[in-house]
């Protein structure tokens, strides 16, 4: 029941006039009651409901469906991550190990290029010496 004074017109300035869903409103004879009617011409609604709650089924599968694959996607970042600060204490622990060992042999390295150095000239002036004649 609608409480208010509604004398004359629709419910809240409705026009009873056919609206394009099928649905029509009349005045209750003598109160302010409000009837109700569906078109049987658009009497497919049920089907249309079938329609949507079918709809709404795939799209909670297909939200489904996002979620998995997101947990999926988040665990594999994770994982490169891990992956990745292993790497990163890898590389930093043979950086150690390298600077450790070139302060340690560093006149070595220096000694054993002046040797491949004088080794490669005297090759040059040989392979010289020999080529003349």
């Amino acid at each position: 029941m609608a409480s208010g004074s509604n004398k004359g017109g629709g419910y809240y300035g409705a026009a009873p006039y056919r609206s394009r869903e099928g649905l029509s409103t009349r005045q209750g004879v003598g109160s302010d009651e409000i009837q109700l009617r569906i078109d049987p011409m658009h009497g497919d609604l049920d089907d249309e409901i079938s329609g949507l709650r079918k709809q709404v089924r795939q799209l909670k599968n297909v939200a489904s469906e996002i979620e998995s694959e997101a947990k999926f996607q988040n665990e594999f970042i994770n994982q490169l991550q891990m992956t990745l600060i292993k790497a990163q204490a890898g590389v930093k622990n043979n950086m150690r190990r390298l600077n450790k060992s070139i302060v340690q042999s560093g006149s070595s390295n220096v000694l054993h290029v002046v040797l491949f150095a004088l080794l490669c000239i005297f090759l040059v002036y040989l392979w010289a010496k020999f080529s003349r004649r």
